[in-house]
């Protein structure tokens, strides 16, 4: 044998050797940063019911289906209607819209810009492994312009939607990608 052939060789062991090495590891990681354990098959996630008096009509289904849309875009984990390895509920404690600066304008002091901020309660089960079960509150906002009311930003989805995905990300990053 040569050398050259005797240098792909090993480095072909070496590739094999590593690569079992890299799957006999306690958890998965891909590339989208999660670290679920392998017996982790499915997820279930209940209707985040919004509790507070003010929000759009809308965000309870909404927030629910882009939480359940985030999982299956970055995971591989089934979705189940209940009982799954993976288990959510919780609901919206919060949607507050406020001023988040002020200025004067003639001697008045008014909104420069308004703040909206939302907070959901949520309670994750891990059947496989309760140590990493939590319930926490998730809280994110958006600045808008003093020149957008409650009213303007709760009949635009998009400018609730950019809150939402923020607490979504969060969720999946506590959940599954153990941040």
């Amino acid at each position: 044998m040569t050398w050259s052939k005797c240098k792909r060789a090993i480095r072909f062991q070496l590739l094999a050797i590593g690569l079992l090495a890299g799957l006999s590891g306690c958890g998965i990681y891909s590339f989208s940063g999660t670290n679920i354990d392998p017996a982790v098959r499915t997820i279930s996630i209940a209707t985040i019911q919004n509790n507070t008096p003010q929000g759009p009509a809308y965000l309870t289904q909404r927030f629910t289906e882009d939480l359940k849309d985030y999982f299956q875009q970055n995971t591989n984990l089934q979705i189940v209607p209940r009982d799954g390895d993976l288990q959510f509920d919780g609901n919206i404690v919060a949607f507050d819209f406020a001023p988040a600066s002020i200025q004067q304008v003639d001697g008045v002091d008014q909104a420069g810009s308004n703040r909206l901020t939302i907070q959901v309660r949520i309670r994750f089960t891990n059947t496989k492994d309760d140590k990493q079960s939590f319930e926490q509150v998730f809280q994110n906002f958006d600045d808008f312009p003093a020149s957008r009311n409650i009213a303007t930003i709760n009949s635009d989805p998009n400018a609730v939607r950019t809150t939402t995905t923020k607490i979504i990300t969060d969720i999946f990053n506590k959940s599954v990608a153990n941040w």
